[in-house]
């Protein structure tokens, strides 16, 4: 049998079929034409075998197993992260849901999965409206709360999740399972444990409505306010503990408690002897600050309160723990004053300002007087028959646990959650500004008496004989006489180098307005530095 192919060696058209081997052979030459027997088969892996070709692993056996078993360490992992955050199966589906969503289904490997995988879990339980704080969250996958904080946003906008789907932070919630779980109130009963529920909501709507959340990371306020209610329940805590088990700052729970106890002693000035409270002793006095803005939130707007049992705290209370010499009241046992300039007019027209019209009815008759301090009195004695006054520096002292009356009410709105607006709409003593704000203008203010004390520096200099009655303006005020008090080492008249930078600005022609904002650097780089360019 011929071929229309030519020999490759001699170019013969003579070729002829082997009988036995099947090989075409050249008939001139006698050579065995090689790749004869080769068939290029089509159809993919299911299609017929070829002569020289085999199916062998890249189809059917690595691609297909490496993505299987990829998906199954990434389900791995998002049980593993589930388990040590301590959410039910259910969210677990739901994070894996929302993984593949996100990665097309095909999930991934790496440090940026685990990352993907602890912001999912953070927008799932804000989106079932639960607490799970981002610091919390970062602390069991080991990242950094701001590179989660980051991924948090992209999921976020790349689901386009928008209120209400996606509500605001719930740190009334976070401060009742951080109660709940933290290991300091283990011990704690049933009743107190209640208690201090009720109690920290209360506080902690008061402090959302004091605007000391406002912009900040919430678990350091709900340090703070845990703290607060451990103490007025006699609970032994530590901030530094209690800080590092709900996963905050040490450093700034620590403010965030002592901005708590100031806002406090601003309450306490509508009693009759706030003008003693202060920070020092305002843990001692919380007991009836605390009652009077419960009795302050329970009252209507508006209304006419007919005594301060109904409008601010039980006054046969106060007026009995006021009257006795033998008793140091609500301070931390350095004096104890006259107790008779309590029942002053003039400190009772504080209430006149908060709400109280009628001033004349917290005038005390001398029977009313007369008739609390006896009762007053035999309460004493039966203390000092029961052994219930302990010795304080050689003076009596009554605690307030040994108190008879109850302080606490926990009948008022705000000791359960409510909206912000129902917040912010209930009424507790003190309507304050962000400390953010007010702290921005007294920089404002000390940046003002700055400038007025460099433009007199500036104006002896460049006229010396000119004299100025005013010159002395910059040492004058209170706040002056405060900073050169404290002026550092190596400062002259208590001139820093923020005054020189003024002087420098004001030299270079710059607005007063602009320098009150601060920006220094921006100043002196568009003034000072490029003051030639155009």
């Amino acid at each position: 049998m011929s071929s229309s192919n030519s020999c490759t060696s001699c170019k013969s058209k003579s070729l002829v079929r082997d009988d036995v081997t099947g090989n075409l052979v050249c008939d001139s030459c006698g050579l065995l034409q090689e790749f004869d027997s080769y068939e290029a088969n089509y159809g993919g892996i299911a299609g017929p075998e070829g002569t020289f070709v085999r199916v062998g692993t890249s189809g059917t056996g690595s691609v297909l197993d490496y993505k299987e078993k990829k998906i199954y360490e990434a389900q791995k992992l998002i049980q593993d992260i589930m388990y040590r955050l301590e959410l039910s199966g259910s969210k677990s589906k739901d994070v894996t849901a929302m993984v593949s969503a996100i990665t097309e289904g095909e999930f991934g490997q790496g440090q940026w999965l685990t990352v993907l995988i602890g912001a999912c879990a953070y927008v799932v339980m804000r989106k079932d409206n639960r607490s799970l704080p981002i610091a919390e969250v970062a602390s069991v996958i080991g990242c950094d709360d701001h590179e989660l904080g980051r991924m948090v946003l992209r999921v976020v906008d790349h689901l386009n999740l928008k209120q209400p789907d996606f509500p605001e932070f719930d740190i009334v919630g976070s401060f009742e399972r951080a109660l709940k779980e933290s290991p300091s109130f283990v011990g704690v009963g049933k009743e107190t444990a209640e208690r201090m529920r009720k109690q920290g909501i209360f506080l902690m709507q008061c402090a959302v409505k004091w605007f000391l959340t406002t912009g900040r990371k919430p678990l350091p306020v709900v340090a703070a306010v845990l703290v607060l209610v451990a103490k007025l329940n006699h609970v032994d805590v530590r901030i530094e503990n209690v800080a590092k088990q709900v996963h905050a700052v040490v450093h700034t729970s620590k403010l965030r408690y002592k901005e708590l106890l100031e806002e406090l002693v601003k309450v306490a000035q509508a009693l009759p002897w706030g003008k003693d409270v202060t920070r020092k002793n305002i843990v001692k006095n919380a007991p009836f600050v605390i009652q009077y803005m419960e009795k302050k939130s329970m009252s209507k707007p508006g209304e006419k309160r007919k005594d301060l049992v109904n409008g601010g705290f039980d006054l046969e209370g106060v007026v009995s723990e006021c009257l006795s010499k033998e008793i140091e009241y609500g301070t931390d046992g350095s004096y104890v004053e006259d107790d008779s300039r309590y029942f002053e007019v003039e400190d009772f027209s504080r209430f006149a300002l908060h709400g109280v019209d009628d001033v004349e009815k917290l005038k005390l008759s001398p029977e009313c007087l007369s008739m609390i301090y006896k009762k007053f009195s035999n309460e004493i004695e039966n203390a000092k028959s029961g052994g219930e006054i302990e010795e304080f520096h050689g003076r009596k002292k009554w605690g307030f646990e040994d108190l008879a009356y109850e302080w606490w009410n926990g009948k008022s709105e705000l000791s359960k959650k409510l909206l912000l607006k129902q917040i912010l709409d209930n009424e507790v003593g003190l309507d304050a500004l962000p400390p953010s704000f007010e702290n921005g203008c007294r920089a404002y203010e000390r940046r003002r008496e700055k400038i007025n004390a460099a433009k007199l520096r500036i104006n002896r200099i460049m006229n010396p004989s000119n004299p100025n009655p005013c010159d002395d303006y910059s040492f004058s005020t209170s706040e002056n006489i405060q900073a050169r008090k404290k002026r550092k080492r190596g400062q002259t008249e208590g001139i820093d180098w923020e005054d020189l930078i003024i002087e420098k600005l004001l030299l270079h022609k710059v607005k007063e307005e602009e320098i009150e904002k601060g920006y220094y650097n921006t100043l002196l780089d568009l003034y000072v530095f490029n003051s030639g360019i155009v």
